[in-house]
């Protein structure tokens, strides 16, 4: 329980909440080696009470450290919801779970976070991936000539029994 407030200071106005959560405070270590949380997410919400329901709105931002599906070059990309909303139920099927007036919404910021992560994360746009062959042996492919994987092939004589 990371970001949270107590439901009785809705009774007579909204409620701001501004700060920082660190990554392994909110469970964000995504299994993925393309993409890893290292930054703490920042964020400002706008709390109000609507009946039987809260409102959330506000801005989440994180910097995520990422490396390129195609060329593996290691870049940051941050992640912004600037105008990030969110509708809890206090009542009913699809409540969010109140103990002692406290809502926790680190499960909320947490989901909504990394559903907005890349999938496959790009340097640039256009990233054209890595060369190939590599730098190191371009001399000796191109003596080779294009046909050279096969040459060697073509030449191989196997003795028949």
């Amino acid at each position: 329980m990371i970001i949270y407030f107590n439901l009785r200071h809705l009774e007579k106005k909204s409620l701001r909440l501004q700060g920082e959560a660190s990554p392994e405070a909110l469970d964000m270590q995504v299994d993925a080696t393309v993409i890893q949380a290292r930054h703490p997410l920042s964020y400002d919400i706008e709390i109000e009470r609507l009946g039987n329901s809260i409102l959330l709105r506000g801005r989440l931002a994180m910097s995520l450290q990422c490396t390129c599906v195609r060329c593996l070059k290691i870049f940051e990309r941050r992640i912004e919801l600037a105008d990030w909303s969110c509708h809890l139920a206090l009542e009913g099927e699809e409540a969010v779970p109140v103990t002692n007036d406290i809502v926790d919404l680190t499960p909320v910021v947490r989901e909504d976070m990394l559903l907005s992560f890349p999938q496959h994360p790009l340097c640039e746009p256009g990233c054209g991936g890595l060369t190939w062959p590599p730098a190191s042996g371009k001399e000796k492919t191109e003596k080779q000539g294009a046909g050279s994987v096969w040459t060697a092939l073509d030449q191989l004589k196997l003795k028949k029994e």
